[in-house]
């Protein structure tokens, strides 16, 4: 029996991905128009692990979906559903379909087919199934052999054309006698995926299907299926490809990385969710844009019907974007870990500052692991480099350093005040700010290349600063 609620009257969207390979950026895209399309109508989303292919899936390729989605924030309504856990279902819609009539057992073996197929092949017909075992009023089928177990195929109509209104794509239109017999349960009677994905829909009540178009040869054969069961078929919506910075296809046999590593390289979900979004759907110019405004404005109507194509250095663009539009306290909590996983303790971030460093810093990083990167000279020991400071750090220049350490070991201790010791050091040494800051920065946080060096150096600390100062 049907196990979910009647929900026919809402919209209902799903994610339905194999769990035989990492999930990457081109697959969370054909769940990110999903879930904001349940999300932007009051909906519900479902997610569905299409797990039939036991011997390339993965429980780790399930768990990068599981993982990845939750730190984009797109949890689903209902599931994760499995469909090897469903299998008693598929077989009792198997049987009635039988009992219907709808679908026969077919005695052709591998080897015939293959033979048939060559056949057709060399009279330059399209290679298909010819209907041998299909019972038809007259119709005397070949005897039954002995010892084979059967496949179940589904008896297509023969006449008459497969139509449906494609969101992305428009009207299109198959004609039946293009399609073959589908075969729906193999000869141990496990069902296959075209009446699996049938049966799902149909139990979990799905009205919109938004998927990739590698799928639309599969749904005429799916929505006659959804026919013979008296049932009507969802709205289908096919996404063009995603394709790569070399313009093939996204996959990770063509180096796309799991979506849980982007996370891991620092980035943020909202920026991955405003990038996402932008390959292949849009609102007018806007790039740069919130969670709430995406879900805000998403409809099926504004999907690009030409493949997007990745490009790294515009998601780390948009990564940028959304940093310094963070909140400074909002950032710290987030910088605050990856500090710890430095080695940096957590006392010692309790002093305050951390926010303070991420408003000085923000500016100049694309991901958190860059601000980290920045935050950490502030906790942990630094090492300048080695060639700056060989550029910057020369023996005539230690004497103005010198004067500088002492005047910041007596001065109030404020960005006013620490402007105004350069500012005396300068005078008395007759050099001007690039001559005596890029050495200070280069000493004290590693990089020629800062903000403000009064800035930094108040966040520093004065104990810091004196120990940084000295000559080595």
């Amino acid at each position: 029996m049907n196990e979910f609620p009647d929900m026919s009257q809402r919209i209902r969207t799903r994610f339905a991905p194999s769990p035989t390979g990492f999930i990457h950026l081109g697959n969370i895209r054909s769940a990110l128009y999903p879930w904001a399309f349940a999300r932007a109508t009051g909906g519900d989303f479902i997610l569905r692990i299409e797990d039939t292919d036991v011997e390339r899936s993965s429980q780790a390729a399930v768990d990068v979906i599981l993982e990845g989605m939750a730190w984009l924030g797109m949890q689903p309504d209902e599931g994760p559903f499995y469909q090897m856990q469903r299998m008693d279902r598929y077989k009792e819609v198997l049987a009635q379909m039988q009992a219907d009539g709808l679908v026969y057992p077919c005695y052709m073996s591998m080897e015939e087919l293959d033979a048939l197929r060559e056949r057709q092949m060399q009279a330059k017909q399209k290679p298909r199934y010819d209907g041998t075992w299909r019972p038809e009023p007259g119709k005397v089928l070949p005897p039954v052999p002995e010892g084979v177990k059967p496949v179940l195929r589904f008896r297509n109509p023969t006449e008459g054309s497969v139509v449906w209104e494609d969101k992305v794509k428009g009207r299109i239109e198959i004609s039946n006698d293009e399609l073959d017999d589908l075969v729906i349960a193999r000869p141990d009677g496990t069902p296959t995926y075209n009446f699996c994905v049938v049966v799902d829909d149909v139990d979990m009540a799905i009205t919109h299907v938004i998927r990739g178009d590698d799928h639309v040869n599969n749904t005429p054969r799916q929505i006659n299926i959804f026919r013979a069961l008296g049932k009507e078929p969802p709205v289908y919506a096919h996404l063009p490809t995603v394709l790569n910075e070399q313009g093939e296809k996204m996959s990770k046999r063509n180096g796309a990385k799991a979506v849980t590593q982007y996370r891991d390289e620092g980035y943020l979900p909202e920026a991955m969710i405003n990038y996402l979004a932008r390959l292949g759907w849009s609102h007018g110019d806007d790039e740069i844009f919130s969670r709430e405004q995406f879900l805000q404005w998403f409809n099926l109507d504004h999907l690009g019907r030409s493949a997007a194509q990745f490009d790294e250095a515009k998601l780390r663009w948009v990564n940028a974007q959304h940093l310094k539009a963070m909140s400074d306290d909002a950032l710290a909590a987030l910088i605050a870990p990856l500090l710890q996983q430095r080695g940096v303790a957590a006392d010692a971030l309790a002093d305050g500052r951390l926010p303070r460093i991420c408003a000085l810093f923000k500016d100049r990083c694309d991901t958190t692991l860059a601000l980290a990167q920045w935050a950490s000279v502030f906790y942990a020991d630094v090492t300048p480099d080695a060639e700056e400071k060989a550029k910057h750090v020369t023996e005539a220049i230690w004497p103005a350093i010198e004067s500088l350490r002492a005047a910041l070991a007596t001065c109030d201790w404020d960005k006013a005040a620490i402007a105004a010791a350069f500012k005396a050091v300068l005078a008395e040494h007759g050099l001007k700010m690039p001559q005596l800051a890029m050495p200070v920065r280069v000493l004290t946080v590693g990089t020629a290349h800062t903000p403000s060096v009064d800035a930094v150096l108040e966040l520093l600390g004065r104990e810091k600063i004196a120990a940084r100062l000295r000559k080595a």
